[in-house]
């Protein structure tokens, strides 16, 4: 474990690893409540969505800590869910299934972004403001 992490030269131990990891879960363990509760209002099932939360947070959280080794928590984004609910299943009055769709196409285009370098020179296009205007 010490190999893999290399807590020692991070100034760490598994034991505060450990407690960090409990306080972090403790902190962010609302959406597993919230992101059902929002997302039920746009019409999807709200045992299903709390299970999808579940699995998507243990698989980007481990993804994170065993590909990237950083240790940070990843789950779904409180915002972007309650826009998808309210605003586009509500206001402009899109189905779930239609705008869950649209989100999909959207990670397909960013994913096709990415690996063709565009999303890169995009970024760097935009200029970086020094000067405060």
């Amino acid at each position: 474990m010490e190999k893999f992490f290399k807590l020692k030269q991070r100034g760490t131990t598994v034991g505060t690893e450990i407690m960090a990891g409990v306080i972090t879960f403790m902190t962010m363990a609302y959406i597993l409540a919230v992101n059902p509760s929002i997302l039920s209002g746009a019409g999807m099932d709200g045992e299903a969505v709390m299970l999808a939360t579940c699995l998507a947070s243990f698989v980007g959280t481990m993804c994170m800590g065993l590909m990237a080794n950083l240790p940070f928590a990843l789950s779904a984004g409180m915002g972007v869910n309650a826009f998808f609910a309210y605003t586009v299943c509500g206001t402009m009055g899109y189905s779930w299934k239609v705008a869950l769709f649209a989100v999909f196409c959207e990670g397909l285009i960013f994913i096709l972004l990415t690996l063709t370098n565009i999303r890169e020179a995009i970024f760097n296009c935009i200029p970086i403001s020094g000067s405060g205007r």
